[in-house]
């Protein structure tokens, strides 16, 4: 029963069974935000919510089921539990805010989908590279405020004014949103002002940020590399063992010819095994 269960769950069919039901609760819950639409259909997304989540539910009991002590080992198997479990969760007095986290059902893709299993995997494996950026980030525009704060504070008291406002005001034009007009804005006043916005646009903008994208871009190829080496291995344990089995094979039919070899050479021997004797050995020969 437990291997049957185990064919079950994870049959592609049914996987692909459990992706639309994702995608069918994470549109429900996302019509339940339109007004509208509530008032017309509200019972009909309920139960679709509640069927849904009745679904996820015997998904985990079944897999509980199957892998037994091994189901905490795997940790895509702890994220589906915590999701169900706020799902799972009373929504009322206090607790009520968690009816909003309802949409994390969503997230159940990247415990379903093989290829964002992936993506996933590398952005975790390319944390501690990340971690050193954010501090790299994170002094550089430290810094930057300090001077911006010193240097603009009385000209634009609010852009620069406070240490915060100028940690504020940086990351903005980090990101590009409006840094021309902040630029021209102290540049009225100050007009080498573009020398400090040009170099610390190049060194966050263009150097660190791209740090980000040349650390995930590594993990995803040592998760690629990972996932091949392990495809190899699984293919030469297959062809290890074919190889066993042509061996044994060819060691079997090596033994079923010496041993032809010696009943022949037994029938030839026999006193009138040669010669007339032919056609009985021929007939022995049939017969074996």
């Amino acid at each position: 029963m437990r291997e049957r269960t185990r064919a079950f769950v994870e049959h592609q069919r049914f996987q692909r069974f459990i992706v639309g039901v994702i995608l069918l609760n994470a549109a429900t819950l996302g019509l339940e935000t339109v007004p509208a639409v509530v008032e017309s259909y509200g019972h009909l997304l309920t139960v679709v919510d509640h069927a849904a989540l009745y679904i996820f539910v015997a998904e985990l009991l079944a897999k509980i089921y199957v892998e037994r002590s091994r189901f905490p080992r795997d940790p895509w198997n702890i994220f589906d539990t915590v999701i169900v479990a706020i799902a799972l969760a009373p929504f009322t007095s206090g607790l009520s805010v968690l009816r909003s986290l309802r949409i994390l059902r969503a997230l159940r893709l990247l415990s379903v989908v093989p290829s964002l299993r992936r993506v996933v995997s590398a952005l975790l494996r390319a944390m501690p590279g990340m971690s050193s950026i954010v501090l790299l980030l994170s002094l550089v525009l430290y810094v930057a405020a300090v001077m911006a704060t010193k240097l603009y504070g009385d000209t634009a008291p609010h852009r620069f004014g406070s240490l915060p406002t100028s940690l504020f005001t940086l990351y903005q034009t980090m990101t590009g949103d409006d840094w021309g007009n902040i630029a021209r804005e102290v540049m009225n006043t100050h007009p080498t002002a573009w020398i400090f916005f040009t170099i610390f646009i190049l060194v966050c903008t263009f150097v660190v940020l791209n740090l980000f994208m040349a650390v995930v871009v590594s993990a995803m190829e040592e998760e690629s590399a990972a996932e091949r080496a392990e495809q190899d291995d699984g293919n030469a344990a297959s062809l290890q063992m074919i190889l066993a089995e042509l061996t044994a094979l060819r060691k079997e039919v090596t033994e079923l010819r010496e041993e032809r070899k010696e009943l022949d050479y037994e029938v030839a021997a026999r006193p009138g095994g040669g010669g007339g004797g032919g056609g009985g050995r021929s007939a022995r020969r049939g017969r074996r």
